[in-house]
């Protein structure tokens, strides 16, 4: 069994793959945690039914996060190793100047991506809606072109609260002429992570010369999908067709498990 570890600034994503299993799905199993909680690591490690082997990493979420998870793992005498981004991964090649200072949980995302795709696809779009807000474009000839980082729904509007003195943490309807704050707030907020999807493909669009795909994740999804899905409808349309989001429940981890399988098909 080989875990699979997504530590992110919110959450913390476990995955694992049957090693001994010749039609091991290409989808690991997964479930998560508040990323606070690392008793839950423990306790779920202890509750699986065969011990881990090894795990398959990566941690966004600080050096001392990473070193906690560490333990835990080694505990159940199973040592972790962190997958960083690299120049060039399992044919996803990064553009990045400093190819390391791309986050990692972007690297394995994109990957996570590649592993569902044919050999020839056309350009995508990931948008990963956490804590941050990353956009990130993959061409076809899996390059990896570069993306946007911007805060997330949540933070946007905990920002506004914290930082004003009279704005509150909003709970308002998603609408086009806001008459009242909560709705202007949740309204801005949608509108600002939807301009920036449709920025991304419009770039896509122009750069490619055909109309890329659009993946999504993360947790603040469900609040800005529908504002997302009506602006790309609206630019899609002078193209004569409207792309439509695929969401992806844990890409991160499906990344993951591509780099565990590879470096098992190598030592075999």
């Amino acid at each position: 069994m080989i875990i699979l570890i997504d530590s992110g600034n919110s959450r913390l994503k476990v995955g694992w793959l049957d090693a001994s299993n010749p039609d091991m799905p290409r989808e690991p199993a997964a479930v998560a945690f508040d990323g606070l909680d690392l008793d839950a690591l423990d306790r779920w490690l202890a509750a699986l039914p065969r011990r881990p082997v090894r795990a398959v990493g990566v941690n966004v979420a600080g050096e001392a996060r990473g070193a906690a998870i560490s333990a835990i793992l080694q505990k159940h005498g199973c040592a972790v190793t962190w997958s960083p981004s690299q120049a060039s991964t399992l044919g996803l090649v990064n553009n990045y100047r400093v190819p390391t200072q791309l986050g990692a949980d972007r690297w394995a995302s994109l990957l996570g991506v590649l592993s569902r795709l044919p050999g020839a696809h056309p350009p995508f779009l990931l948008a990963s809606f956490g804590t941050a807000t990353t956009i990130d474009t993959v061409g076809p000839d899996n390059v990896f072109a570069g993306g946007l980082i911007l805060p997330g729904p949540a933070m946007m509007r905990t920002s506004l609260a914290h930082g004003t003195a009279n704005l509150p943490i909003a709970d308002g309807q998603v609408v086009a002429y806001p008459v009242d704050t909560h709705e202007a707030i949740a309204s801005g907020i949608a509108a600002a992570q939807a301009g920036a999807v449709v920025r991304q493909w419009l770039a896509g669009r122009q750069r490619y010369g055909q109309t890329p795909q659009i993946y999504a994740a993360g947790g603040g999804w469900p609040e800005v999908h529908q504002e997302i899905e009506r602006l790309l409808a609206d630019a899609g349309g002078a193209f004569g067709a409207a792309p439509v989001p695929v969401y992806l429940d844990h890409p991160v981890l499906d990344g993951l498990a591509a780099v565990a399988r590879a470096t098992l098909d190598a030592n075999a």
